[in-house]
């Protein structure tokens, strides 16, 4: 046997081989959803990351539908859009169903994605929603006149250092932030709404950026059944190929081989910079006892 027709054989059937076989592709959303790089590979999601993943999964020929597996406490707000965007772009392009399945959490931006399938399912134990939106960060004006340090702050524009952590809070940036709040809490409810549709009981007050269970999440119409991944799917599809479409690791860590981690003394910038996104991503995940 040639070395192409043995590398061929120890492909899928639809890539090996022609075939009949329907194929529902399974991409895996997981992580905080932010537009920085992560300081662990494949621990957060945005656009650019994740454009790649969401083509081939999208490509088979013969596609039947795509499944997202949704693990994410939220993050920002523009990237969950785009990414959903880019979803629901390519669901119309290749005129597929796109199916949801929240796993750990589904929350916040992480709710956003799953809005972008045509139906949305959770275990019972999976939490979901936190329809809302929140800003945080620190007042630090009196720790550094605690220990006589000066703020040297030049702008150009009154507005230009609002919500400043080093100078002391002013109600019209409080006023201003709430208002921006407001606003993006209003793009997300018109998102919900229209995702779902008549599925939603608005009576429910699913807005108030609250979380829930998967199996209370049913009864308010933010998920549209109990099931995993590959029972409902197994179920809807008996015939199809379950695919997991995955994006590609650099090639060092494909063999299995990673970065020297750097010693405590030798840490720079970039290393830093790491550990604190690191705190920050693990800080996200926390607020849901993840």
């Amino acid at each position: 046997m040639r070395l192409p027709d043995r590398f061929a054989s120890r492909l899928p059937g639809r890539l090996g081989e022609r075939t009949d076989q329907p194929v529902v592709s399974m991409v895996r959303l997981h992580g905080v959803i932010t537009a920085t790089v992560g300081p662990v590979p494949r621990s957060v999601i945005n656009a650019n990351a994740i454009e790649k993943t969401l083509e081939r999964a999208f490509a088979p020929e013969r596609l039947a539908a795509v499944a997202l597996l949704v693990n994410s406490p939220g993050g920002a707000p523009t990237q969950s859009a785009l990414v959903a965007d880019r979803i629901r772009g390519l669901a119309e392009e290749k005129g597929v169903p796109v199916f949801a399945f929240c796993e750990d959490v589904a929350a916040s931006g992480g709710y956003w994605l799953a809005c972008a399938a045509d139906e949305i399912y959770a275990h019972a134990t999976s939490i979901v929603g936190s329809i809302g939106v929140i800003s945080q960060g620190f007042g630090l004006d009196g720790l550094i006149e605690r220990f006589g340090v000066q703020r040297r702050l030049y702008t150009a524009g009154t507005s230009k250092a609002r919500l400043d952590p080093f100078l002391p809070e002013k109600q019209e940036d409080v006023d201003w932030l709430h208002d921006l709040q407001g606003e993006l809490h209003e793009m997300f409810k018109k998102w919900v709404t229209e995702r779902r549709g008549d599925r939603l009981k608005v009576e429910a007050e699913p807005f108030t950026g609250e979380v829930w269970t998967g199996a209370r999440a049913v009864e308010i119409g933010l998920v549209d059944g109990l099931g995993t991944a590959r029972g409902v799917l197994g179920k809807r599809f008996p015939d199809a190929e379950l695919v997991a479409v995955e994006g590609r690791r650099p090639l060092l860590a494909r063999l299995g081989i990673g970065p020297a981690p750097a010693a405590a003394s030798m840490l720079g910038a970039d290393q830093l910079l790491g550990i604190t996104q690191a705190a920050e991503i693990r800080a996200t995940w926390a607020r849901y006892g993840l």
